[in-house]
C-alpha cells in the first residue's frame, strides 16, 4: 500500500521527466550542424539530416503511438520508445560515422510521441487540480525542452566535443527508463482496437512528403520539378488518408472531432502557433551568432546562442502557472489568444530592439510565456472535448500539426533569409530580419483572430454547439472538467456502436 502511494505521488514528476528528457535529446543536434559537416566530412546540407530525420520519424510515430497508447499497451508502448531514444543517444555518440549518427538521431525521434501518451496517462490516473497542473506543464515540456538542449549541446560540445551531447542524452534517457519502468501504471483494463496501419502509412507518407519539401526547399530551390512533384504527392496522400479515416471503422485519428469547434481551433492554433515559434527562435539563433562587422548581430558562439533561449525555457514552464490564473478570470479557449498577443508582442520587440544582446534574452523571455501560455491549454481543451478511449490519438495529432508548423517555421526564416543574401555574399541584408520580423507579426495575428473567431463562427453556424470563448459554461464532474482551471469545453458525445458508423460514415 505504501509502495503505491509512492508511486502515486512520483507519477507527475516522472511523466513530467520523460517529456523533458525526450524535448532536450531531440534537441541536441540543432547547434551541431556545422560541426558535425566538419568531423564527419559531409556537406552542411547532409548535416541538416541529422535534424530533419528526427522530426520526420515523430511525425510518423507520433499518431501510430498515440493509438495504440489509448488501448492496454500503453505502459509497453511508452517504455518501449524511452527505449528506442536510449539506443539512438547511444549509436549517435559513438564514433561510427554519420550514417549511424542519423540513424540515431532517427530512434530519438520516436520519443517525440512519448508527450501526448503522458497527458493520456495523466488524465487516466489523476484527478482535479494536480490533474489539470500535469496537463498544462506536459503540454508546454517539449516548448521547453528546446531552450534547455540548445545551451547544454553548445556547453557540451565546445568542452568536451561532438559527441558529449549524445553521451549526455544516454545517461538521461537510461534514468528516465528506468523512473517509468518503476512508476507509470498499467493499462490492461482499457479496451483494445486494431491499428488502422494503411492510415498509418498514408499519414506517414504524407507527411514524410510535406517535411522533405520543407527543408529541403531552400537547398534545392523551391520551384524545382523534383520538389514540386514530391509536394504534390504528399498532397495526394494527405487527401486519400483524410477521405481514408472518416471511412473506416477504427481509425488513426478520429478526425470527426473537427466538428467539435474546441477540438478544431485547438489544432489549427497548434499549426499555425509552431509557425510563429519556431520563425522567431531561428531568427534569433542566428541573429545573434552573426559577425557585427556584417552591420548588426553579436558574433556570439554557440554556448552563448543556446544560453539565450534559456529565457525563453524558464518563461514558459512558468506559464503552467500563469495560464491557468487567466483561464479562471476568462475561459481556457480565451487564453489561447492571449498567450498570442505576448508572442505578437516578441516579434515586436525583435523588430525595433535588437541592439544589445540583453535585448535578445528579453524577446525570448516573452515569447517563452507567450507560446508556454497558448501550448498550456491545448491539450486540457481537447482532453475535455474527445472521449476518454480517444485523448491519446487526438493530442497526438495535435502534436503532429506542432511539428509540422515548427518545421514550416524554420524553413520559412531560412527561405526569407536567403530572399535578402545578396549573390556571393555570405550574410543576409538586416533587412532580411525585418521583413522576417514582420511577416513573424502576421503570423501571430493570425493565430490570434483563428483563437477568437473560429469558436464564434462554429457556435453561429451550429445551433448545438457550446457557447463561445469567454463565456462560463457550467461545471461538470467526470472527464469533461480536465481542463485547465476545471471550467468545461464541450465533450464529445458518447458512441453508441463503433466509430465510423454513425451519420452515415463509411457508407
Amino acid at each position: 500500500m505504501h509502495a503505491e502511494r509512492v508511486r502515486q505521488r512520483a507519477l507527475v514528476p516522472v511523466l513530467v521527466f520523460l517529456g523533458m528528457v525526450v524535448a532536450v535529446v531531440s534537441s541536441l543536434g540543432a547547434p551541431l550542424v556545422p560541426t558535425i559537416a566538419a568531423v564527419d566530412h559531409v556537406s552542411l546540407s547532409d548535416a541538416q539530416w541529422s535534424l530533419t530525420v528526427t522530426m520526420l520519424v515523430g511525425a510518423v510515430a507520433t499518431p501510430v503511438m498515440g493509438r495504440l497508447g489509448d488501448g492496454p499497451r500503453r505502459r509497453t508502448v511508452m517504455l518501449a520508445a524511452v527505449a528506442a531514444v536510449l539506443v539512438g543517444s547511444v549509436l549517435g555518440a559513438l564514433p561510427l560515422g554519420f550514417g549511424c549518427l542519423v540513424t540515431g538521431r532517427a530512434l530519438q525521434g520516436i520519443g517525440l510521441g512519448l508527450t501526448p501518451l503522458a497527458i493520456a496517462t495523466a488524465r487516466d490516473h489523476l484527478a482535479g487540480p494536480r490533474a489539470h497542473s500535469a496537463v498544462a506543464m506536459l503540454s508546454i515540456t517539449t516548448v521547453a525542452g528546446v531552450g534547455l538542449g540548445y545551451p547544454l549541446t553548445g556547453v557540451l560540445s565546445q568542452s568536451f566535443g561532438l559527441h558529449a551531447g549524445f553521451w549526455f542524452g544516454a545517461v538521461i534517457s537510461a534514468a528516465a527508463l528506468a523512473a517509468g519502468a518503476l512508476v507509470l501504471p498499467a493499462t490492461a483494463h482499457r479496451p483494445s482496437a486494431p491499428l488502422d496501419a494503411l492510415g498509418a502509412v498514408l499519414l506517414g507518407l504524407g507527411l514524410s512528403g510535406v517535411l522533405l519539401v520543407l527543408s529541403e526547399g531552400e537547398n534545392r530551390g523551391w520551384t524545382s520539378p523534383g520538389l514540386l512533384a514530391l509536394a504534390a504527392a504528399a498532397v495526394l496522400l494527405l487527401l486519400w488518408w483524410i477521405r481514408h479515416e472518416l471511412r473506416t471503422e477504427h481509425p488513426l485519428v478520429d478526425l470527426r472531432s473537427l466538428r467539435n469547434r474546441v477540438v478544431l481551433t485547438a489544432d489549427v492554433a497548434a499549426l499555425v502557433a509552431g509557425v510563429g515559434m519556431y520563425l522567431l527562435m531561428s531568427l534569433l539563433t542566428r541573429f545573434v551568432q552573426t559577425p557585427s562587422s556584417a552591420g548588426y548581430g553579436f558574433g556570439a558562439s554557440v554556448t552563448v546562442a543556446g544560453l539565450v533561449l534559456l529565457p525563453f525555457s524558464v518563461a514558459s514552464v512558468l506559464s503552467s502557472k500563469v495560464a491557468p490564473l487567466l483561464a479562471r478570470r476568462t475561459s481556457p479557449v480565451a487564453v489561447l489568444p492571449i498567450g498570442c498577443g505576448l508572442s505578437l508582442l516578441s516579434m515586436l520587440l525583435f523588430l525595433v530592439a535588437r541592439d544589445r544582446l540583453w535585448e535578445a534574452f528579453a524577446v525570448l523571455a516573452v515569447a517563452g510565456l507567450g507560446v508556454g501560455c497558448t501550448f498550456a491549454v491545448m491539450p486540457g481543451l481537447i482532453v475535455g472535448a474527445v472521449p476518454a478511449d480517444q485523448t491519446g490519438s487526438a493530442v497526438s495529432f495535435n502534436q503532429v500539426l506542432r511539428y509540422v508548423g515548427y518545421s514550416t517555421g524554420s524553413a520559412f526564416s531560412a527561405a526569407v533569409l536567403q530572399a535578402h543574401t545578396a549573390p556571393g555574399q555570405a550574410l543576409p541584408s538586416g533587412d532580411g530580419y525585418r521583413v522576417a520580423a514582420l511577416i513573424g507579426c502576421a503570423v501571430w495575428v493570425l493565430v490570434a483572430v483563428i483563437t477568437i473567431v473560429l469558436p464564434r463562427y462554429r457556435a453561429a453556424t451550429d445551433p448545438g454547439a457550446p457557447a463561445a470563448a469567454g463565456t462560463r459554461p457550467p461545471v461538470r464532474s467526470g472527464d469533461e472538467e480536465l481542463l485547465v482551471n476545471g471550467s468545461t469545453a464541450e465533450p464529445m458525445p458518447e458512441r453508441s456502436g463503433p466509430p465510423g458508423r454513425e451519420h452515415g460514415a463509411g457508407r
